[in-house]
C-alpha cells in the first residue's frame, strides 16, 4: 500500500488492518471511532474471495467499496501482464507470476513488479473491467485506482 501512496502523491491514509473473517460493520465502525474523518472519506475493503461465504459477509457491510479479487490479489498483478479469462487458483496465479516476473513473493513487491504495476496499470484496469465481478477470475481493484485518480484531479 505504500507503493500506491507514493505513486499517487495525494493525502490518503491506507490502513492495512487485517480482520480476516472477523470483518463486519461493527468492526469497521469501532476501528474508525477514534480516527479523524472527513465527509469525503471513503472506506475500501480489500479481500481475496477464495474463502467460502466471504463475499456475502462483505456485501452486507454498508458504506464501503469492495476491492475483491477472485481467487486472490495475485490475479490483479497477473492482469498487468496478460488477460486471464479462465478460472484459476491462487497457487496457479502465484506460479504464473513467477513465470512472467522471474520471481514473486506474497510478502513484498519487488522493483520489477512495481514497474509493471505502474506502467501497465491501464491495461490491467481494462482487462479487469471486462471480467464478471466476483466470479473467478475477477478483480475490482481498479475501483480504488478510479477513486485515487478522481481525488488527484480534485486536489
Amino acid at each position: 500500500m505504500k507503493f500506491l501512496k507514493s505513486q499517487f502523491r495525494i493525502p490518503i491514509e491506507i490502513d492495512s488492518k487485517i480482520a480476516k473473517n472477523g470483518i463486519s460493520e461493527k468492526y469497521i465502525n469501532g476501528y474508525k471511532k477514534d480516527k479523524y474523518t472527513h465527509l469525503k472519506d471513503k472506506t475500501f475493503l480489500l479481500y481475496d474471495l477464495d474463502a467460502p461465504k466471504m463475499l456475502e459477509k462483505l456485501q452486507s457491510i454498508k458504506n464501503t467499496t469492495l476491492l475483491v479479487s477472485n481467487p486472490c490479489i495475485e490475479l490483479w498483478y497477473l492482469l498487468h501482464y496478460r488477460e486471464q479469462n479462465a478460472e484459476i487458483t491462487c497457487k496457479s496465479c502465484n506460479q504464473e507470476l513467477v513465470k512472467v516476473n522471474g520471481k514473486y513473493s506474497k510478502t513484498s513487491i519487488d522493483e520489477k513488479l512495481k514497474e509493471i504495476l505502474s506502467s501497465k496499470q491501464l491495461k490491467a484496469w481494462h482487462r479487469a473491467e471486462k471480467l464478471n465481478p466476483f466470479q473467478n477470475p475477477s478483480s475490482t481493484i481498479y475501483l480504488l485506482l478510479n477513486s485515487l485518480l478522481e481525488a488527484k484531479k480534485v486536489g
